[in-house]
């Protein structure tokens, strides 16, 4: 194993404490990115799949509209264009803007409201192609709510892009890099802790052996000094007897 494979660490009962409690942490953490990531992709999908059938809906909307234009210039004339603009003093349908929470991700999202204001516009072409005028302007307003529903899914796409990217790298991080390396880790000092464990045991059975070979030592120094002392007092008194039947008889 290289050392780029494993963190470098003291091999202790300690230091494989931590390293498990991470482990168990990182192994978490990837499990709730990943169920983020799916979260994330499935929003995509339906994301996309909207942005797919507006965009569809957009074209025919901007075809009527421009249509309905035509009609009202046709019957109410071309000075139509500056009459209108001449009765608008401030725009009637604004957007804000608001966000949505998905899966910890904060999607922008806009919306449209319409503002009450003053009555001019429903009296224009009141002499000449009313009806087209209030025609194209519905049209209109409905390409404009179409836009701003365009504009608030394209946003929440290229924000759901980047988050996907970013939920998927620190996945594969955690998966093909963090992950590996803590049981790399986990592993050599098992095996280290495992070494020692052996050769403590190794040097235990020296020591009792030396210990052992020493206690026989002993014992038997202590059996041939007993065995001494035992003897030494008989040879004493056979030596005694013997000097003593050597001696002349001493007649009086």
């Amino acid at each position: 194993m290289s050392q780029g494979q494993r963190l470098t660490v003291v091999p202790t009962v300690t230091v494989l404490t931590v390293i498990k409690a991470r482990l168990i942490g990182a192994t978490k953490g990837h499990q709730l990115l990943k169920k983020k990531s799916d979260a994330l992709t499935m929003q995509f999908r339906q994301i996309l799949r909207k942005i797919m059938e507006t965009k569809e809906s957009m074209g025919d909307i901007m075809k009527s509209s421009a249509f309905a234009l035509t009609e009202a210039k046709y019957a109410a004339g071309d000075r139509i264009k500056h009459v209108v603009f001449e009765n608008v003093d401030q725009a009637i349908i604004k957007v804000r803007a608001k966000q949505d929470n998905v899966a910890g991700v904060k999607l922008p999202k806009f919306e449209h409201f319409a503002e009450a204001g003053d009555s001019k516009n429903d009296l224009t072409g009141l002499g000449r192609g009313g009806q087209q005028i209030q025609l194209a302007r519905s049209a209109f307003v409905r390409a404009i709510e179409l836009l701003v529903e365009l504009a608030s899914l394209q946003t929440s796409f290229l924000t759901l892009d980047e988050a996907i990217k970013t939920t998927n790298r620190r996945v594969n991080a955690l998966e093909n890099v963090v992950v590996p390396r803590l049981e790399n880790t986990i592993s050599y000092i098992k095996g280290e802790l495992d070494e020692l464990e052996r050769e403590d045991f190794f040097r235990l059975k020296k020591v009792q052996a030396y210990k052992k070979r020493e206690a026989d030592k002993l014992k038997k120094l202590k059996e041939e000094r007993e065995a001494e002392e035992a003897t030494a007092p008989k040879a004493v008194a056979d030596k005694s007897w013997a000097a003593t039947a050597t001696e002349e008889d001493v007649i009086f």
